[in-house]
């Protein structure tokens, strides 16, 4: 089991870079963060980093191929790899539908994998060619070439998948992987691995070799209350983006999430984390001490196939920058990330 840190990247950059060094220095095997407006942009953060750091892999989980050119990915992902000596990866998605609602644009109208699976091979074939001629419904091209050439022979590109059945056989087929975000029961991931092994086993790949990743909001530390108030304070703004079906396989009841997501949606943050019960907040996040969250691990995740777990840290300093609440006794990421290292990490050797 891989052990990762999901950066949002909204602290100071010299706090951001620190934490990478110490992911570093701890042996986590990548920072990944959300390549969308809502944050600091993490192209240019991760260049930052790439110097300071070593061994540690970084890249988008996920960037958005609504709202960024797929050639333009494949450029920056590139760039990055040379720069790292050859340590880039990138997670490709239709995009956060919170963001794109803000850009005025329905994603129902989209046809979101449609536009992802064509984005894979947009982005496979300029990282492995360094040009594309392709007439697609969404992307064409007649002879665009890149300059921007990647170090590893294989940059991996991935797809992160929440919703239905093709969504995840897509990843297994067409990609080096699935980030699979905001699930938390076994019933969630034996659905995802499920029809992540049909796609990879349809282009004759063995699935147990690629990356499967679940992608968590988290918290962790030796105040159990203090950081599943943490996560219960981010719960309602993640849930907002989890489709019904979802929902349903986290055993959360979508009908529960709808004065939540609808105080959110009106800006009223304080109502919506006050309608999060600690009940949805213990089956929709993964905090705790390290004793329960290995144990959450344990029997719900790792039996399923996943094989990487792609913490998505939540701290006071997050809390506070998105909803202004106060959440005492909470670890910070630094030692979140050593916990991880010093406590999960061995029991998933």
């Amino acid at each position: 089991m891989k052990f990762s840190y999901a950066m949002l990247p909204d602290y100071p950059i010299s706090e951001s870079l620190a934490s990478i060094r110490l992911a570093d220095e701890l042996g986590l095997y990548a920072v990944y963060a959300a390549d969308e407006p809502w944050h600091k942009d993490m192209w240019l953060l991760f260049a930052a980093a790439a110097a300071q750091t070593s061994r540690i892999r970084l890249g988008p989980s996920l960037s958005s191929v609504t709202l960024r050119e797929p050639s333009l990915i494949a450029q920056a992902a590139a760039t990055l790899d040379e720069l790292t000596g050859g340590r880039a990866e990138v997670v490709l998605g239709s995009g956060n539908f919170g963001v794109l609602a803000q850009y005025k644009i329905d994603w129902t109208t989209t046809k979101p994998l449609s536009r992802v699976k064509e984005a894979v091979g947009v982005v496979r074939t300029l990282l492995d060619q360094g040009t594309i001629t392709r007439d697609g419904e969404f992307h064409s091209y007649d002879g665009l070439f890149t300059f921007a050439r990647p170090v590893q022979q294989h940059l991996p590109v991935k797809i992160g998948a929440m919703r239905g059945p093709k969504s995840f056989q897509a990843a297994g087929e067409l990609s080096d992987g699935v980030h699979h975000a905001l699930s938390y029961s076994r019933a969630a991931y034996e659905y995802a691995v499920e029809h992540f092994r049909i796609g990879a086993e349809r282009a004759g790949k063995d699935w147990r070799s690629l990356d499967i990743g679940a992608w968590v909001v988290f918290a962790v530390g030796p105040d159990s209350a203090a950081a599943k108030e943490a996560a219960r304070s981010m719960v309602g703004l993640y849930a907002s983006a989890m489709p019904s079906e979802q929902l349903e396989r986290n055993g959360v009841n979508p009908d529960d999430l709808v004065p939540i997501t609808k105080a959110i949606a009106a800006g009223d943050l304080a109502r919506g984390i006050e309608l999060t019960s600690p009940e949805i907040t213990e089956k929709l996040s993964l905090a705790g001490t390290p004793d329960e969250v290995r144990a959450k691990i344990e029997r719900d995740i790792a039996p399923t196939g996943v094989n990487h777990m792609i913490c998505a840290i939540t701290d006071a300093g997050l809390v506070k920058s998105f909803t202004g609440r106060d959440v005492p006794g909470v670890a910070d990421v630094d030692s979140q990330l050593r916990l991880i290292h010093d406590e999960l990490m061995p029991a998933f050797p």
